[in-house]
């Protein structure tokens, strides 16, 4: 599997030693499957133990209490069990996915007020858990930076200019999914075919996860070896680009379907959060596969929102 999900050191992309060498590391990781685990990626885990921390805080409150912030997918706070099922998108149909979710994203309004309300939202912190909105605020920072800076690697990759992707991400739409994988002395035994999440792929340009490891945990499918256990470092974050990039590129990158296990028999008090940012570009973008020699398929050009809506529609069970 090490070989279909490389490890990929970026730190001779930002101190200038390698950028050819870790660009072309990326291309042939994303080409492949789609998937690669970074480091060297700036980010200090400190980050991502303060989300979880209060995340996990804001978890424990009475059911009662999270309902207040309740929203269906796409909106901004407690996304709660059976609000999701992501295996819809792809036409597979499962049970609702067995996760609960805290959800923030991007909230600088462009002024158009029917665009703002679906893309640029103001994001809901629950008042029990201040910690939440600073975690929260400081990590989608760093992970917007560090996504700006992997569509930079990404154009580099592909021979292009080094801004090809990033002109069109000034205020990109993207979405911080906490999401709590609760134990199976909770949810009980799964139905047949549910999962933590179902299989699907994502929808934008790339995903950039922080994950615990864990039995019911990221598996990826690969035409090789069809579902495999996703590899994991402690120091590593997990990269994928989603459909929106993979068009882009005309299939030369692939937005390759995952999905996270349930819980599982032999570890039934594993309780997980993951902390998963999806990063997209401008809302008005149109994505246009690039010609051969880098592409190759041609699809229909899309407006970025209009695709990302109808396949957050999909997967909503609301």
């Amino acid at each position: 599997m090490a070989a279909s999900v490389p490890l990929v050191d970026l730190a001779p992309w930002f101190d200038g030693s390698g950028r050819a060498a870790v660009a072309a590391e990326v291309d042939a990781a994303l080409r492949k499957s789609g998937f690669l685990l970074v480091t060297g990626h700036g980010v200090p885990s400190t980050a991502a133990a303060e989300v979880r921390r209060a995340a996990r805080e804001f978890f424990a409150l009475p059911e009662r209490e999270k309902a207040q912030y309740a929203v269906s997918v796409g909106g901004r706070g407690w996304l709660p069990p059976g609000a999701e099922t992501n295996a819809y998108a792809e036409g597979t149909v499962t049970p609702p996915d067995l996760k609960e979710t805290f959800a923030a994203g991007a909230d600088r309004p462009v002024g158009d007020p029917d665009v703002d309300a679906v893309w640029f939202p103001p994001n809901a912190w629950p008042a029990r858990v201040p910690a939440l909105e600073r975690a929260v605020v400081d990590y989608m920072a760093r992970m917007k930076r560090l996504a700006d800076d992997l569509l930079t690697v990404c154009a580099v990759a592909l021979g292009l200019p080094p801004e090809h992707f990033t002109a069109h991400t000034a205020n990109s739409t993207f979405t911080f999914n906490v999401n709590r994988y609760p134990p199976l002395t909770v949810v009980g035994e799964p139905a047949p075919d549910q999962y933590r999440i179902g299989p699907h792929t994502d929808f934008g340009t790339v995903t950039i996860l922080d994950r615990e490891p864990g039995a019911g945990g990221l598996q990826v499918h690969t035409a090789e070896d069809g579902w495999v256990d996703a590899p994991y470092d402690p120091a590593a974050l997990t990269v994928n680009i989603g459909d929106l990039m993979a068009r882009w590129t005309g299939d030369r990158w692939k937005s390759n379907r995952h999905r996270v296990l349930p819980p599982q028999p032999e570890a039934p008090d594993e309780d997980l959060v993951s902390l998963v940012f999806f990063y997209e570009c401008d809302h008005d973008t149109t994505v246009a596969s690039l010609p051969p020699p880098i592409g190759e398929v041609s699809y229909p050009p899309v407006t970025a929102s209009a695709y990302l809506s109808e396949k957050l529609a999909a997967i909503s069970t609301g």
